[in-house]
């Protein structure tokens, strides 16, 4: 995404990567290689041990084999990797959503750490890192030269160790050090807020805690307005990478009284998981609309496509990033672990979200700031070389401009979204008609 770079230190969700995972082991073993395959193999073995003895400098045999396992993975297409024992317990934190560390998100800005923010309640706060404060180095070591992966890298570590950050503050004539004690960071996957009558929901991404943030957003907003002045909600999918198909079913189940919600389909045409939604509408059947953008993928596209189809939802927005493929992580020896695509979803109308996505009720702009203006900021599965190729997609391909204005008011969907749920908008599209949902009769 055209955007800067955001991580939360010890444990970032990174949204580079559009993914939906599923935990476990695969549902069926290949049958037994034949003879070719065996001979390719002697082949490729005969390769290694020649690279191995007579490259012209000694290689790195361990990097020699990961880079082997990743080149057949990602011929297959641009979600299957290997993840040796450092990648698979990234993944693990970022899924998880909690992680050991300092609590800032920050960016990298002319060879410097930036923070961006640091989180309420969190050691980097309370120790008095500020919001544009330059990290120029980590525990006496200059930031120059690291990547900024490199630095939050340094900056994670076990809960109760300490940490020396030298801080270069506008205003300030000299280095500021601050020593900090890291701590369980608890990284939120909702930010919510009420505007004014309306209930203003984002998933940032979908963790192990989305569940439970959501139904405590719903709780906290319920509180903050009565029920007769509420006028509905937003649910801001946009800029949203994917994660857990657990936690996409749970959150459209918040919203959905029955029905299906997803499918998945394997290798076998017989292999068919549906994931159905239980009775009960946590918002009580106030008004909901959808915002999606080209950086909606996975997980994300799983809601809105349910709850569009089932018209309880207006999505507004433009296309989504259209990642219809499930990976099942499986794990290997030392730790490390198979990402695997092996199912692709459909949305319960029976519509495969691959290398299209989800198309907005109501298709909603958003202008660029001057400073992207001419540059490429769309984001789509059918653009990635090697892509599946999805049952619907078209010449006309996946995917939309992923851009998210930081301020609301210049956020032309959000308040599109706004003034349809007041009345001060009104579109054939608002509110739908749950008499009009599109399902799968298969």
């Amino acid at each position: 995404m055209m955007r800067k770079l955001s991580l939360l230190l010890a444990g970032a969700l990174m949204g580079a990567t559009a993914m939906g995972l599923v935990y476990g082991a695969p549902g069926s073993t290949a049958n037994a290689a034949g003879s070719e395959t065996y001979r390719q193999l002697a082949i490729f073995g005969d390769i290694f041990e020649r690279v191995r003895g007579q490259y012209v400098t000694p290689p790195d045999e361990k990097s020699l084999i990961e880079n082997a396992i990743n080149g057949m993975l990602t011929s297959l297409d641009p979600h299957s990797s290997y993840l040796n024992a450092e990648a698979a317990k990234d993944m693990r934190v970022q899924t998880k959503g909690e992680f050991g560390g300092l609590g800032i998100e920050v960016t990298m800005e002319n060879e410097l750490v930036k923070v961006i923010t640091p989180i309420d309640d969190t050691p980097a706060a309370k120790a008095g890192v500020l919001a544009g404060d330059f990290i120029s180095k980590i525990d006496g070591e200059e930031v120059r030269g690291l990547t900024l992966n490199d630095a939050v890298e340094k900056m994670r570590g076990l809960v109760n160790t300490p940490i020396k950050l030298t801080i270069l503050r506008e205003g300030a004539d000299k280095p500021i050090e601050i020593s900090i004690m890291r701590d369980v960071i608890k990284v939120k996957a909702v930010k919510f807020r009420v505007d004014n009558d309306v209930g203003y929901m984002k998933i940032t991404s979908f963790t192990e805690k989305t569940f439970d943030d959501l139904q405590n957003a719903i709780e906290q907003i319920k509180k903050q307005v009565p029920g007769d002045k509420l006028k509905g909600y937003v649910l801001d999918l946009r800029l949203n990478p994917g994660g857990l198909l657990d936690q996409a079913v749970s959150v459209s189940d918040t919203f959905l009284d029955r029905g299906e919600i997803v499918s998945t389909r394997g290798r076998d045409p017989k292999d068919i998981t549906r994931f159905d939604s239980r009775a009960g509408d946590d918002i009580d059947g106030k008004p909901l609309i959808v915002l999606v953008n080209g950086g909606s993928a996975s997980a994300s596209e799983i809601v809105a496509g349910a709850l569009q189809d089932h018209r309880r939802a207006t999505v507004v927005g433009t296309q989504s990033f259209g990642k219809g493929s499930v990976q099942t992580i499986i794990p290997l020896a030392e730790n490390g672990a198979l990402r695997l695509t092996t199912a692709l979803y459909y949305t319960p109308s029976g519509k495969s979200i691959q290398g299209k996505g989800i198309t907005p009720d109501i298709k909603v702009d958003q202008p660029l700031p001057a400073d992207l203006q001419g540059r490429d900021v769309t984001r789509g599965e059918s653009e990635l070389k090697g892509h599946i190729k999805g049952a619907e997609e078209s010449d006309t391909g996946s995917g939309s401009a992923a851009y998210v204005p930081p301020e609301p008011k210049d956020d032309l969907q959000l308040n599109y979204a706004l003034e349809l749920l007041r009345g001060q908008k009104t579109d054939p599209a608002f509110p739908p008609n749950p008499d009009k949902a599109v399902m799968n009769n298969q």
